[in-house]
């Protein structure tokens, strides 16, 4: 719909402005209609315990001591847009708004209120006035409001709206200035009082510090500090693993025992530094137990002459890499049992050869083995002077011979899907950026591991490997966002936890975004359904697009 036809609803008053037709046309597309508010109230979503509420406090104080005994009433909004507070105006306004249900806990968005100062201030993120007849909705029309965005000074992200609202008979010029000043004076106690967080989480730090070599570290949303214990333990992947961490909560007396990019593990002891305030403490210590990935000395004593191995896993999870490492260095005879399906004579004067000959073997796929093959193995695996390891499906998968023969060794490893072991992937991806020789132009941001995080990854390594070697083709250096990753990978980490449906409605919904380069408008077009909507499911998807 054009701005033109907006005016047609508008019929018989003066033209709207041009940002207030543009916002009746959003507001229109959405699904609203002028006579019937869509207003979402949810109280228990309001947090009064914020850091903008705790910065407004006194500003908004001081500015209800000026417009004590005024006809004007000031309401006060958070980054969701939704209602914390009218911490100032007079009772007969109060009420008349209350009425119209605007009251703590509802959402004033385009596609709920219509054309107001605060759903309109927080589509636009720019200060704007609503005079009377440009309000969407009937029922607000007899208000004049103004309402202004409140950024963080030192994120540049949008906190919050304040506004100020009048019946349009008492409308005045100077409520503009007023409610741009205190949007001001709050966002400056949302730098001092960053500036204060900083200083404690200093202080905290070096407490933490004094007088010890142990590793330590703070993490808050700007602020990373860490001393050189630290610095040399921890790569800045493991960071992402932590925050997590501290968002699980828990005792500060608790420990936890965490595996690092590395692959060394380490006792955490996670601490919030003091309450309300945006960071936590971290600090390190040596853990009893080893690696859950297997690493050359730990493994120097598997696959000995005369002690065979299996390893079962799914395809890709890194069968014949662990097996090749158990080996080491040694010339290594590989038999494939999909061979022996098809040639199966041949197959079988292959193994003799190489149990003749040895003293290193393994065999792949046992699973598929045809039972004189099997047998045959079975046979070669007794030999004490021989270093043999073998490869197929999931132990608990197993049957007949090919249970038979993982049963004959004297050590089995079964490898997890990569989907379940995604904290792994800082690690791998590493690896596998080595072996493509750009490991140390190439970084994966946090961001980016947790999209990686949320697939489900059925090729394992296989198909990590491809997208890695998809990315490392495209880019030469620098950090890799999600969005530099093939389309289906760019998912949020709640996708393991979608049903079916709800995987379509991601994948469908991403793609309108994608295909309308990020355009709510049209993409709920493409889409057949209302703006509305589209905001609704985005939010009860995770999705950030």
């Amino acid at each position: 719909m054009k701005p033109d036809d907006t005016m047609s609803l508008n019929s018989g008053r003066d033209p709207l402005r041009p940002e207030i037709a543009l916002s009746w046309q959003r507001s229109r597309l959405s699904g609203l209609s002028p006579g019937t508010p869509n207003l979402r109230v949810d109280s228990d979503a309001v947090d009064r315990r914020s850091r903008l509420v705790a910065a407004a406090a006194p500003v908004l104080t001081k500015l209800a001591e000026q417009l004590a005994d005024t006809p004007f009433c000031v309401l006060f909004a958070d980054r969701e847009s939704r209602i914390v507070g009218m911490p100032t105006g007079s009772r007969t306004l109060r009420d008349r708004l209350d009425r119209l249900g605007v009251v703590t806990g509802g959402v004033f968005l385009e596609e709920t209120t219509g054309t107001n100062s605060i759903a309109t201030a927080h589509e636009l993120h720019r200060g704007v006035a609503v005079h009377g007849d440009e309000h969407y909705l009937e029922p607000f029309k007899a208000f004049s409001c103004y309402g202004h965005p409140i950024t963080h000074p030192v994120t540049r992200r949008l906190e919050g709206v304040i506004d100020i609202t009048c019946l349009e008979v008492h409308d005045s010029p100077l409520l503009g200035p007023l409610i741009t000043r205190t949007a001001r004076d709050i966002e400056d106690r949302l730098l001092a009082a960053s500036r204060r967080g900083e200083q404690r989480l200093l202080a905290a730090f070096q407490v933490a510090c004094g007088g010890h070599h142990r590793p330590v570290l703070v993490l808050g949303t700007e602020v990373t500090l860490a001393n050189r214990a630290a610095t040399e333990l921890l790569d800045p992947l493991d960071h992402l693993r932590l925050r997590d961490l501290a968002a699980a909560g828990g005792s500060d007396a608790e420990s936890h025992v965490v595996q690092l990019v590395s692959g060394q593990c380490v006792t955490v002891r996670v601490r919030e530094i003091e309450s309300g305030l945006d960071g936590t403490l971290f600090e390190f210590g040596s853990a009893d137990r080893h690696p859950a990935t297997p690493t050359a000395d730990t493994i120097s004593s598997e696959g000995l002459p005369g002690r065979p191995v299996y390893i079962g896993g799914a395809p890709g999870t890194g069968r014949t890499t662990l097996a090749l490492l158990m080996l080491g260095g040694t010339e290594v005879v590989v038999l494939d049992a999909v061979d022996a399906a098809h040639q199966e004579t041949t197959w079988l004067d292959s193994l003799e050869r190489a149990a003749c000959h040895g003293p290193t073997l393994l065999v792949e796929n046992i699973h598929l083995l045809p039972e004189i093959c099997a047998v045959r193995l079975r046979r070669v695996v007794d030999q004490p002077r021989l270093r043999v390891v073998l490869t197929g499906a999931p132990l608990a998968e197993l049957a007949g011979q090919g249970a038979l023969l993982a049963a004959a060794c004297t050590t089995h490893r079964d490898l997890a899907a990569l989907a379940e072991r995604t904290e792994q992937l800082p690690r791998l991806i590493r690896v596998m950026l080595d072996q493509l020789g750009v490991g140390d132009r190439l970084r994966f941001t946090p961001a980016t591991l947790a999209a990686l995080a949320g697939h489900q990854w059925p090729g394992n390594l296989w198909e990590l490997s491809a997208v890695v070697r998809s990315v490392a083709s495209r880019r030469s250096a620098g950090d890799i966002t999600p969005f530099d990753l093939p389309n289906r990978y760019q998912v949020s980490p709640r996708l393991r936890t979608m049903t079916p449906l709800e995987r379509a409605e991601h994948d469908a919904i991403l793609a309108a975004l994608r295909a309308c380069n990020g355009n709510k408008q049209r993409a709920a077009e493409r889409l057949g359904i209302s703006r509305t909507t589209l905001y609704n499911r985005l939010r009860a998807l995770h999705l950030t697009a």
